[in-house]
């Protein structure tokens, strides 16, 4: 996923985390840690980016960030509350500023009633915590590169960067 606006958009947050002395970490099941490669991309990432897990099973959802198995049997894996307690969980155990909880439905076939293009997009600071639900058309690699630009977005827009500068990554 590289060049265009999603780099640009990846570059901005690097600089608004930078110049904030905040950092991001992400528990990713469907964009499979494409959300923290897009983040690497950039030079001196490392100032930034604490790192993330990829928990594309459900079962790793609690092992590694920390979901309690009671909400996922609760809500299922592609949930608010299940994207709200990854990024609320991911934060924690690395130690970030900043969480983001991404789970959705590529496609092509539905889970759990949910259709393709279905993703929550959690974004978690510690003290409030918010989901974004979205509905992205197109095959799998567009709704996985739809919720990044989603996610890169989102914390833009909680650390105020992102209604200045260049164009987002997602157009409208």
């Amino acid at each position: 996923m590289s060049g265009g606006a999603c780099d640009r958009a990846a570059r901005r947050l690097h600089a608004a985390l930078l110049a904030r002395g905040e950092t991001v970490s992400a528990a990713e099941s469907l964009t499979a840690g494409l959300f923290c490669a897009t983040l690497a991309s950039v030079p001196g990432a490392s100032a930034t980016l604490r790192g993330g897990a990829v928990v594309y099973a459900t079962d790793l959802k609690t092992t590694l960030a920390g979901v309690p198995a009671a909400l996922l049997a609760a809500h299922g894996p592609v949930s608010e509350p299940t994207a709200a307690a990854l990024a609320e969980g991911i934060r924690a155990r690395c130690g970030a500023t900043w969480g983001i909880g991404l789970t959705g439905v590529a496609g092509p076939d539905p889970v759990d009633g949910h259709g393709p293009g279905r993703v929550y997009v959690g974004v978690s600071d510690g003290a409030r915590t918010g989901v974004l639900r979205l509905d992205l058309a197109g095959d799998r690699a567009a709704v996985r590169t739809g919720a990044v630009r989603a996610a890169i977005d989102a914390l833009l827009d909680r650390l105020g960067a992102g209604k200045d500068g260049p164009a987002p990554c997602v157009t409208p």
